[in-house]
């Protein structure tokens, strides 16, 4: 078990040591994370109150009643790298996913030995749940152990234990998906076990595949709300808790449940986005009726931004902007591919209707919680996450990170360090037109903005600033290279050739 130091004074929080039997100060808050599946910036109401259509009350009293992060990224724009690395405060592009994401029969991407967030909150004394849509890979045993086959009912054992999941990385209880709700196999796990087994093929996302009878792809966003409310529930003042909360909307397949059919102005998409709001409000009202709101901390945000597949070109017909201001969508290095809704409501220590534009990012959240619960981290753990609670004091967020690192779907790189942002891509680098592929071979071969005065992304300084460039490439190369980018010994990446230019220099 990791030391527990004392808690962060500044926060007023206990200076309390913990006991020998590992319980954590009376004081330490549950944790409730809250991550949507591809709901954009500009979704979000109260963050786009000029170009959005979507109505989403929940969150917005989120944001009236905690802080808002305006500048907060994921680390990569799309599913399987931003998860990996919410859950282990590294940089997804530092394990062996380059580019794109693992489909539903992929073994595990995270280490076995390699510490997770939930990890860390276990050995501190919570207890650990992690609900909803997992989709960073999964242990799947076959018929006689033989290799797996691609056929459309693979040759999984529906009835042996998974490994490589959940139960495995640290959460006490798992109870979700392996996968999106368009890519199979569509079946229920609870901690290391299939519900049933896939005899069916199912798939109205798009991707056919091995499906359980019963499963039934409208109604797991209301059962994962359930599954959640049911587990704090059964939580008590004595013991903190961290829920990591995976939702699978506004994901496609767009499906949302009969009552939210037609409430938007914008057809489907904007129903399930309302649909998915109701959901946290839900979620949130079961919290505070526990009496355990106070001191909760909750945090909402999203995978990366809203993907073309929801009908981008129809949505922004109807006069809805999901990125808002921003340029591009999900996949893209452009803002739009992974700036993203954060909100953190913390009644008990967080003034209401509050502000942050300090740039974070999503890997944040293990040197968080380390912070909040006076937790080491080793050396070869959250070699790229930055505390952010000095920022819920309105204080600066003191870090040894020069700046953070976005990462697209076809892998393409881009680095932010204050107002300067540098795109090692021609284009979007991701599925917005123009692509890559698309470009003239004539094209500037990079990208260079001022994101205070063109958070639009519209004006390439890159020929004209050579010497942001030097400076902010010289700096990537450096955090690529050092297996880490925040202060410490160096590590390794599991990579060892990491293409930086992928569209060529």
């Amino acid at each position: 078990m990791k030391r527990i130091g004392w808690v962060w004074a500044c926060l007023g929080l206990a200076a309390l040591q913990v006991s020998a039997a590992g319980r954590p100060p009376q004081d330490t808050p549950n944790i409730i994370y809250i991550l949507a599946d591809d709901l954009g910036y500009g979704d979000v109401s109260c963050l786009n109150p000029d170009m959005g259509k979507i109505d989403t009350p929940r969150m917005d009293q989120l944001a009236a009643e905690g802080m808002t992060f305006t500048d907060a990224h994921t680390s990569s724009s799309v599913c399987t790298p931003t998860r990996y690395s919410i859950l282990t405060g590294r940089y997804n592009w530092r394990s062996k996913l380059q580019a794109q994401v693992l489909m539903g029969y992929d073994p595990p991407l995270i280490d076995a030995d390699r510490l997770t967030v939930a990890d860390l909150l276990k050995q501190q004394g919570y207890n650990t749940a992690c609900i909803g849509k997992w989709h960073i890979g999964l242990g799947m045993q076959t018929v006689n152990g033989e290799p797996m086959n691609d056929e459309p009912l693979p040759n999984v054992d529906w009835s042996k234990p998974i490994t490589g999941g959940p139960v495995d990385l640290g959460f006490d209880y798992f109870f979700g998906i392996a996968s999106s709700l368009n890519i199979p196999p569509y079946i229920y796990i609870e901690n290391d076990r299939f519900l049933g087994e896939c005899t069916v093929l199912k798939g109205s996302g798009g991707r056919k595949g091995a499906a359980e009878k019963d499963f039934d792809d409208e109604q797991t966003l209301p059962r994962l709300t359930r599954k959640t409310i049911e587990y704090i529930q059964q939580q008590d003042e004595e013991t903190p808790f961290f829920i990591y909360l995976a939702l699978t909307s506004p994901h496609t397949p767009i499906v949302p449940t009969s009552e939210w059919t037609g409430k938007s102005e914008v057809g489907q998409y904007g129903d399930f986005v309302m649909q998915t709001d109701a959901v946290i409000g839900e979620v949130v009202d079961a919290l505070d009726a526990s009496g355990l709101g106070e001191n909760t901390i909750v945090i909402v945000t999203s995978d990366n931004g809203t993907s073309k597949w929801c009908g981008t070109k129809k949505l922004l017909e109807l006069g809805h902007h999901f990125s808002g201001i921003y340029r591009g969508s999900k996949g893209d290095l452009w803002d739009g591919g992974h700036r993203v809704p954060f909100f953190l409501r913390w009644p008990a220590k967080v003034q209401g209707g509050t502000e942050c534009d300090q740039l974070v990012s999503l890997n944040d959240l293990m040197a968080t919680a380390a912070e909040l619960t006076g937790a080491d981290i080793p050396e070869n753990a959250g070699e790229d996450s930055v505390s952010f609670l000095p920022a819920l004091d309105g204080e600066k967020i003191e870090s040894s990170r020069a700046g953070v690192i976005h990462h697209s779907f076809s892998g393409h790189f881009a680095y932010r360090q204050g107002k300067w942002k540098l795109l090692l891509a021609k284009s979007s680098g991701g599925w917005t037109e123009p692509v890559e592929e698309a470009m003239p071979a004539d094209a500037t071969v990079a990208q260079l903005y001022d994101m205070e005065a063109d958070p639009g992304e519209t004006t390439n300084l890159y020929e004209s600033h050579p010497e942001v460039v030097e400076r902010l490439l010289k700096q990537l190369e450096s955090d690529v290279a050092r297996g880490r980018s925040t202060g410490g010994a160096a590590q390794k990446n599991d990579v060892d050739d990491i293409v930086l230019w992928k569209s060529g220099k």
